[in-house]
């Protein structure tokens, strides 16, 4: 059977990125340097976890080309090559949002209907 390019690409897609978005620290990270250029320890500070978990989902992003790192002395910079990455996070956000405001509507619907129903 023949692989077709667009599931090679969706394969590679999945593999590369994904996979490294399958984690909310990771998402939180790419969006915190989206702002600025940060270094281990003041992401570990201001996401609140170990410095080892945060090295770690670092790895992971550079593994995967979603983030970029500069050496200054001793210390690691880790930056935001390409800004689309925060781009395509925010229209997965505005689809969730959608989502999420449909099936508030639904359920304002139900809600409504079973209140009417109770007092006839």
């Amino acid at each position: 059977m023949e692989t077709k390019p667009l599931e090679i690409e969706i394969g590679l897609l999945h593999e590369r990125i994904c996979s490294a978005l399958g984690d909310p620290t990771r998402i939180l990270i790419l969006y915190m340097l989206s702002e600025k250029g940060m270094f281990v320890n003041e992401l570990s500070e201001a996401l609140n976890i170990p410095q080892s978990s945060v090295s770690r989902h670092l790895r992971i992003l550079r593994e995967r080309n979603l983030v970029a790192t500069e050496r200054q002395g001793t210390a690691v910079l880790y930056t935001l090559p390409d800004k689309r990455i925060i781009v395509a996070l925010d229209l997965m956000r505005e689809i969730l949002s959608s989502q999420l405001r449909q099936e508030a509507k639904i359920t304002s619907a139900i809600h409504n209907q079973n209140s009417s129903e109770k007092k006839e």
